[in-house]
């Protein structure tokens, strides 16, 4: 099938979805439709692994800031926690290859997959809090990858972190030279391509029972937060207003 946002790719196990909206791969509710799409594609395909990837200057910038307001936020929120939720649905293992900015969104995206491996020029951060809003699938799932309280400040500060920092953390799995990505991201694979998907797919779902953490039920939990209540806000509305108007947010509450 062919899409307008994004590349898809599906040979010998592996399964390719390219973010395809250069230079920034900005995730508006189109773009991020034709992922869900492909990974509903997916559902009865043999996969081993599922490869996140992108062209451009950034991995993705986040997304679409003025498709957050209004009427749009519910449809924005529930297409784009839904590649998460089909993502967990999938018995394959998801892996992120990530060359550049992967900031709001994108870095939801980039991190929320199994494994990672990124560009020595890679960036890692979650700035929604300086607009006013929280990034819900960061508030999910950071908790789980690293130190609560490093954790906590990261999507308090909207701090954008390096790479090898991320890397650090536990954010990430592996830093290469930019100019060898292409090159380490096919060696990176190698070491789970030849193994049994089975094998590989009830590993991964022994691994996320020992967490023994109903990640679904914290998502709808925080899903009813950034709705119900953050979104009905003055300083939300005003947060990312004031982002699309490029001026500095005046907030209205204490």
């Amino acid at each position: 099938m062919s899409y307008q946002h994004i590349q898809t790719d599906l040979k010998d196990g592996l399964a390719v979805i390219a973010l395809n909206r250069e230079p920034l791969n900005v995730l508006n509710i189109a773009m991020m439709k034709e992922i869900n799409q492909a990974l509903d594609g997916l559902k009865n395909e043999k996969i081993k692994l599922l490869l996140f990837k992108a062209g451009g200057k950034a991995f993705s910038a986040g997304v679409d800031v003025g498709e957050h307001l209004g009427d749009q936020v519910e449809e924005m929120i529930e297409v784009f926690h839904g590649i998460f939720r089909r993502m967990d649905a999938l018995p394959a293992v998801s892996v992120a290859s990530v060359q550049g900015a992967a900031l709001g969104g994108g870095c939801e995206l980039a991190l929320y997959c199994d494994l990672v491996i990124a560009s020595e020029k890679a960036k890692f951060g979650q700035p929604e809090i300086q607009v006013g809003v929280f990034p819900p699938i960061a508030a999910l799932i950071f908790p789980r990858l690293t130190a609560r309280k490093k954790a906590l400040e990261l999507v308090l500060s909207g701090e954008t972190i390096k790479a090898q920092e991320a890397l650090s953390l536990g954010l990430i799995n592996k830093v290469v030279p930019a100019d060898q990505l292409e090159e380490e991201l096919q060696k990176f694979l190698e070491k789970f391509l030849p193994l049994s998907g089975l094998v590989l797919a009830l590993t991964k779902k022994a691994f996320l029972a020992g967490l023994m953490d109903p990640a679904e039920q914290g998502l709808q939990a925080i899903e009813k937060i950034y709705l119900k209540e953050l979104m009905k806000t003055r300083d939300a509305e005003e947060g990312l207003r004031a982002f699309l108007d490029k001026r500095k947010p005046v907030w209205k509450e204490a």
